[in-house]
């Protein structure tokens, strides 16, 4: 192998490390963002599951980081907060346990969620971008929703209850939180895509 082909192959590595750490980067900033996101939570009479911007941060990540590099961030938010880190809301159960009490099956959600968003991002016409987004972050909010919900029924036993207290209440901040994630991922998107 003569000198410019040692350098060439040796360009090549250095980008390839480059781009790898770019994207262990994201995940981790991904993981810090649902995790910051997590601390604005406001109680809810009523209902167990606090109102908080996690949905809005899971939304936002998938579509940024797209569908594999967004279900990565949320499965590294899920592993600190089952090792007992300080990322999901404040109060209620601590580490792993929280995954199986009332908020569990939200939380077990966003990987699926995110990783729904980014796909749905990525895929379709230039065209249509706004709506896609929309409907993006539509069908993200709706994973979540199905899989908290769901988990409140097996605890409540009762399907009814489980709509009442953990999809009814937020019906409003979650239309609000959709339309905010798309216009999000439309402002910030092309420039995190370039780098990741």
């Amino acid at each position: 192998m003569n000198r410019s082909e040692q350098l060439a192959v040796s360009r090549e590595q250095v980008a390839s490390r480059t781009v790898l750490l770019q994207r262990g980067l994201a995940i981790v900033l991904g993981a810090a963002t649902v995790a910051v996101a997590a601390q604005a939570a406001v109680p809810l009479p009523g209902t167990p599951v606090p109102m908080t911007l996690q949905p809005l941060a899971v939304l936002v990540v998938g579509g940024l980081l797209g569908a594999r590099l967004g279900a990565a961030a949320l499965v590294l938010y899920l592993a600190l907060g089952a090792l007992g880190l300080p990322v999901f809301t404040p109060g209620g159960l601590p580490g792993a346990a929280r995954l199986i009490g009332p908020t569990g099956g939200y939380l077990l959600s966003y990987p699926v969620a995110a990783a729904l968003v980014g796909w749905l991002v990525a895929s379709g016409r230039p065209t249509a971008r706004a709506l896609r987004l929309l409907l993006a972050a539509a069908a993200g909010m709706v994973v979540i929703h199905l899989g908290g919900s769901a988990q409140l029924a097996i605890l409540t036993g009762n399907a009814g209850a489980a709509t009442r207290y953990g999809l009814i209440p937020f019906l409003t901040g979650d239309l609000l939180k959709i339309g905010i994630a798309a216009l999000l991922i439309l402002a910030l998107g092309p420039a995190v895509r370039r780098r990741i």
